[in-house]
């Protein structure tokens, strides 16, 4: 009874919408108007409406040379948010109550979204002296280290229209501000594969963080460790650290079918 009520609620345009998308599947990558409204089982002028309607939106685009139809950039762009946010999150999870058990530090998740990193989700540690978790807050991808490693493999054109302006905002002694001294660090960063946050943002914690890579290589976000910097030592964040946030990286990319 209850689906009988839902289904009272359905808009049919957007049913058919979604029927539409939904052609595309397994080999089929191209159709034309005319199979579509056989498929659908609708008029020419009604496919018509629903491809201009979904191509003013780029979730449908239309092949110059054929003239027929295929996905657009809109739906990659959706199925990769679900991989990050619910996949990543999914498996994640186990990798980083796993690194707490190993480090006794807390441990983030992050993407990055418009210059900033949003944290997903985080495991704490249970030692007095901690830092205090920001899951879902937004901060400055620059100077964090699940930042730092995610803009690294940015090319210089992705990098010039992400950095505003020619200096960046300090938060510390140690944020580093001009964009030229950034690229170098950010270069050495995609050289070692980590980075570290050496009291850029907060002065009195460090951080060090690895990327996240899914199946198509690229990379969706980073795992970090965080804490206070009277227990993240140079020697202790060379030593163990850093070996075990990259660890904890590969293992997550790993799982979202990410292989070298």
């Amino acid at each position: 009874m209850a689906k009988k009520e839902k289904s009272e609620y359905i808009i049919q345009a957007v049913d058919h919408a979604l029927d539409l998308l939904e052609q595309f599947h397994d080999d089929i990558d191209e159709l034309g108007v005319t199979e579509l409204s056989k498929r659908l089982k609708l008029h020419k002028n009604n496919v018509f409406r629903l491809l201009a309607t979904l191509e003013s939106r780029n979730y449908i685009e239309q092949n110059r040379v054929t003239e027929n139809y295929r996905l657009g950039l809109k739906t990659l762009e959706l199925g990769q948010t679900f991989i990050k946010q619910m996949g990543l999150l999914r498996q994640s999870r186990p990798v980083l109550e796993a690194l707490v058990k190993e480090c006794n530090e807390t441990t983030y998740v992050a993407i990055l979204k418009d210059f900033h990193i949003v944290y997903l989700d985080t495991v704490e540690t249970d030692l007095t002296v901690r830092v205090v978790p920001r899951v879902g807050s937004r901060l400055p991808a620059y100077c964090t280290a699940a930042g730092k490693v995610q803009l690294a493999y940015m090319t210089d054109e992705e990098l010039d229209n992400y950095i505003p302006g020619k200096e960046l905002k300090r938060y510390t002694p140690n944020t580093i501000i001009d964009r030229e001294e950034f690229k170098k660090h950010l270069a050495m960063v995609a050289d070692q594969g980590y980075a570290v946050d050496n009291e850029e943002l907060d002065i009195g914690v460090r951080c060090v963080g690895a990327p996240i890579r899914d199946y198509t290589r690229r990379i969706i976000g980073a795992v970090s460790i965080s804490g206070p910097s009277m227990r993240f030592t140079d020697e202790r964040i060379e030593k163990e650290l850093i070996p075990l946030v990259r660890k904890a990286g590969e293992e997550i990319s790993t799982k979202l079918g990410y292989h070298k």
